[in-house]
């Protein structure tokens, strides 16, 4: 009964192990052969036991322990499509003698597996560790109890406190002002987000972000992320400068760059050379596309404020609400939204400079009574202000409108016109300068070879003489654009332009996207209104401005809007017009 109990206690102990177990006798064959023998063989033991172990395993070597009596510990061995780690010993009796050999063995592979995975959690912390420690942001983690367990250098950096401070006691315990954002997280088991705080002993001012930490459902802590606003606002402050600083190397044209060959373009630049030199205020008339920035870059460059700063402020593209205190700048308070300590207008930024106005005529009259006063007095006063300022700009004005209709229609005033009008320039438009088309394409040609690392020489004659038959209604920005599209269809070798590489003109052989989409363009239903009106809307926004080659000001007439309000409806509907 005994004997029979100790076999069955032998029995499980064999077919619960992990270890693989093979026993024979002294005639060589088979007496166990546990479970986990037949996982890693693939033999079945009643399948196997009272065969001659070298039937079953080719490559055994518990004949060799059987015969000589020696042990063979931890040997590696292969064992069909895997490898094990095997330990054969001989079995005796109680006088010595051998009677049987038992093998216990592992497959590696699951060792190997189990050691991969623990090297790759090992690398992985390794990473997190680095990330942790070497990232910017200040990071503070705690338990889900509140208790502080981890902080990095950052953290250190930002708030003052070291690991001492704060691991091992409360999350709140860095707080000067405000409320633990870590408590606010272990409280409700949702992130807080954007929450302005000081810590440390010198109440920094910073901005929390904090969310939970969950394992498999269960809330085991809070890590919280720190943004030192001190740092940001010197990066703003830092932002600002290097806008200033680009704002003063922008005026970086002269009259060289601009080519006159045609009797009115070279009028039109003595002109400007004349009045650059003088103090008094200018006006520059023409068409979208003709140059006016050229012409107000050229003439900073030729005036004594060369090495002062060179403004350019496009009216149309700033909103009503906005641009006045872009203009003047505001006070702290003046409004909602107001930056603390308030903003320089560019006005003040360009003292010493110039500043160019584009687009003059979309100036609402609220802001025209200001600046006929920057005009008159060479004052300002900031939006939300009483204190005014004086300063020294030299104004250069644009406009493709006529501002004697506006004036007409009560839009401008006489008197501010009067004051921008002192030297008006009128640029002539490119379908009335034709003896510059030669010249202009052959500097758009050099431009566009340094751009895309080409060696175009010219253009031909058949090539030339069609651009010289086309009338220009986008002026020189067209046939920028124009030749920029006939580099795209030209081979890599090709040294000039042909006339086969001319893009077909737009109005005349371009079926534009609306066109096309008043065919094919299908509305998903579940689009509610207010998308598809917004879709169409930028369809016939696009056809209009790709008829009139991407002049605004015309495209706004047909549109009847307001430039300022197409302006805001290209950058709103990202559209890319010529």
């Amino acid at each position: 009964m005994i004997r029979k109990q100790m076999k069955q206690h032998i029995d499980v102990i064999l077919e619960s192990t992990n270890d693989a177990m093979i026993a024979i006798n002294a005639e060589g064959n088979i007496t166990i052969f546990n479970r986990a023998a037949e996982r890693i063989t693939g033999f079945k033991e009643k399948n196997v036991v009272g065969m001659n172990i070298k039937q079953v395993i080719a490559t055994t070597r518990l004949p060799y322990v059987l015969k000589t009596g020696e042990s063979e510990l931890n040997q590696k061995q292969p064992l069909g499509n895997t490898t094990i780690i095997t330990s054969r010993m001989p079995v005796r009796d109680e006088e010595g003698n051998i009677i049987g050999a038992v093998a216990i063995f592992r497959d590696i592979s699951e060792v190997m597996d189990l050691t991969y995975q623990i090297y790759k959690l090992k690398e992985m912390q390794s990473l997190l560790e680095g990330i942790f420690h070497s990232t910017q942001d200040a990071i503070t983690v705690c338990d889900e109890k509140g208790i502080g367990v981890l902080i990095n250098p950052a953290y250190t950096r930002v708030t003052g406190l070291t690991e001492k401070d704060v691991i091992g006691k409360s999350a709140a315990v860095d707080i000067a002002e405000g409320e633990s954002i870590h408590l606010q997280v272990i409280k409700t088991k949702k992130p807080v987000k954007s929450t302005r705080l000081k810590v440390g002993p010198q109440k920094k001012d910073v901005l929390a972000h904090a969310a939970p930490i969950i394992v498999d459902g269960e809330l085991r802590g809070s890590v919280g992320v720190l943004h030192d606003l001190t740092e940001i606002k010197k990066l703003n402050d830092e932002l600002m400068t290097a806008k200033q600083i680009i704002r003063k190397l922008e005026s970086n044209y002269t009259f060289d760059d601009i080519i006159a060959r045609d009797k009115e373009m070279i009028r039109a630049v003595e002109k400007a050379k004349q009045a650059a030199v003088t103090p008094a205020t200018i006006l520059l008339r023409g068409e979208s596309g003709t140059g006016k920035e050229l012409f107000a870059h050229a003439i900073h460059s030729l005036s004594q404020r060369k090495y002062n700063q060179f403004i350019r402020v496009n009216c149309a593209a700033i909103s009503e609400g906005l641009l006045e205190s872009e203009l003047f700048g505001y006070v702290e308070g003046a409004f909602t939204g107001a930056r603390k300590g308030g903003k320089r207008g560019v006005f003040e930024e360009a003292h010493g400079g110039t500043i160019f106005l584009d687009e003059i005529g979309e100036i609402p009259i609220s802001t025209q009574a200001k600046l006929l006063r920057v005009l008159q007095e060479r004052e300002i006063t900031r939006v939300g202000s009483t204190k005014s300022m004086t300063i020294d700009v030299r104004v250069i004005t644009a406009t493709n409108a006529p501002l004697e209709k506006a004036i007409e229609e009560g839009k401008f005033r006489k008197d501010l016109y009067y004051r921008l009008n002192v030297i008006p320039i009128e640029i002539p438009s490119l379908r009335n300068r034709k003896k510059d088309l030669q010249p202009l394409v052959k500097n758009i040609i050099n431009k566009f070879n340094q751009e895309y690392g080409r060696n175009v020489e010219g253009i031909t004659e058949e090539a030339l003489e069609t651009l010289m038959k086309y009338e220009w209604p986008g002026n020189v920005r067209e046939l920028q654009n124009y030749i920029g599209r006939a580099f795209i269809n030209m081979k890599y070798s090709d040294n000039y332009i042909e006339a086969e590489n001319l893009p077909q003109f737009f109005d005349k052989h371009i079926k534009t996207e609306y066109e096309k989409t008043q065919v094919t363009e299908e509305f998903d239903d579940e689009e509610n209104l207010k998308e598809v009106v917004e879709k169409v809307e930028k369809l016939h926004i696009e056809k209009v401005l790709q008829k009139h080659h991407g002049n605004r000001t015309v495209a706004a007439k047909v549109l009847n809007i307001s430039i300022r309000s197409l302006y805001y409806k290209i950058e709103k509907y990202n559209i890319q017009h010529q």
